[in-house]
């Protein structure tokens, strides 16, 4: 979904998705409703010593603007929350690409997680440190606030209350939230790293089911995101993690394949298909005058009849647009961007000339990784 930039902090790019543009208004009507304000304005009064009166309250557009002030005053302690663990991710040379705030919350992009157990705990404790700080400047307000300022002792005392529930509940250890990067952080003083994912990642599914299951009976429509959410980060930061462990070492020259199944490109493509069925391969490299230049694979032809195939060459069919990597390329960075390209080979450019790695070259690699057990490149 679209973000729309606003503002830039530290030279983080803050961003805004259209879901909480959408949603604004919506929690704004939430906060302002008549039971939210009779709940919360009794809290606040206990904990300013300011009487708060509903009549003044609740009179007139006052919920509306309640409800605007607060649902903004929410997502800025969002932002803020993010800062703080983009603070501490920056303390470590760390670069943050950008905060997107969204319908759950905020999201701090890194260009990488820290796989030093120590750094990632001081990270993902950054967020929940500066959200009740936050809650306590919120609450040391109240009594700088005159008794007459309504409407701002109910805004503020309720950002005090709702950011120290927002520390407490990013604590729960449900990964990825921040309680569950702690929780990561813990195991893997212990542990390798990938297990440490593997076991928050887990314990996270746990709490996505058991937040479906209350928001289904409470009829709470953002638990069930919340739910969807965190079952759909914890599965994929696991798989990425455990990837990495796979590919850790090896560079892109590492995986690539020897280049022994090529096919010149003014071949016929009915050449081809001799070739894949004598070969048992379903991709070859396209070379001209022994220079790679494209990839031709068996859904290249497949909708063609045997007339077209006799007529075409590999050229009229090859994919030439595909990723390039230097052979030096860490073999995972270069899968990310595989996938980023939705690109199913891509040109390794080395000092014997060019070869292609597939995304097979990349399976046979991680399986091959994972039955010997040893670190080392092949």
């Amino acid at each position: 979904m679209r973000n729309f930039h606003i503002t830039t902090v530290w030279g983080i790019p803050i961003r805004v998705n259209i879901s909480l543009l959408v949603f604004l208004p919506v929690l704004a009507w939430i906060i302002g409703s008549g039971a939210q304000i009779a709940v919360y304005a009794g809290i606040v009064s206990a904990l300013s010593g300011v009487s708060l009166d509903l009549t003044v309250l609740t009179a007139g557009q006052t919920p509306w603007l309640i409800g605007t002030a607060a649902a903004v005053g929410l997502f800025a302690s969002v932002a803020l929350h993010e800062l703080g663990h983009a603070w501490a991710a920056m303390r470590y040379g760390l670069r943050v690409e950008s905060i997107t705030l969204w319908i759950l919350g905020g999201l701090a992009n890194l260009e990488a997680m820290p796989k030093e157990w120590n750094r990632e705990l001081v990270i993902a404790l950054a967020g929940p440190a500066v959200s009740i700080l936050t809650g306590l400047a919120c609450y040391a307000a109240l009594f700088a606030l005159p008794a007459s300022a309504q409407v701002t002792l109910f805004v503020i005392g309720w950002l005090a209350v709702t950011n120290i529930f927002l520390a407490v509940f990013n604590m729960l250890p449900a990964f990825p939230m921040d309680g569950g990067r702690v929780l990561r952080a813990l195991l893997a003083r212990k542990r390798p790293y990938a297990t440490a994912t593997r076991i928050a990642a887990r314990i996270g599914t746990g709490f996505a089911v058991l937040f479906a299951v209350i928001g289904v009976l409470s009829f709470s429509p953002l638990l069930l995101l919340l739910a969807l959410f965190v079952y759909g980060a914890a599965s994929s930061e696991s798989r990425t993690v455990a990837l990495a462990a796979l590919l850790e070492g090896l560079t892109v020259d590492d995986v690539a394949s020897p280049l022994d199944a090529t096919i010149e490109a003014d071949a016929t493509v009915e050449d081809l298909v001799d070739r894949m069925f004598a070969d048992r391969r379903t991709e070859f490299a396209v070379t001209r005058g022994g220079d790679v230049i494209g990839v031709v694979t068996v859904g290249d032809f497949r909708t063609l009849s045997k007339t077209e195939r006799e007529a075409d060459t590999v050229a009229d069919l090859m994919d030439t647009d595909l990723p390039r990597f230097a052979s030096e390329t860490a073999a995972f960075d270069a899968l990310v961007e595989l996938d980023t390209a939705r690109a199913t080979a891509a040109f390794v450019d080395g000092p014997e000339g060019t070869r292609v790695v597939s995304r097979e070259d990349f399976a046979s690699a991680m399986e091959m990784r994972r039955l010997v057990g040893s670190p080392e490149p092949f």
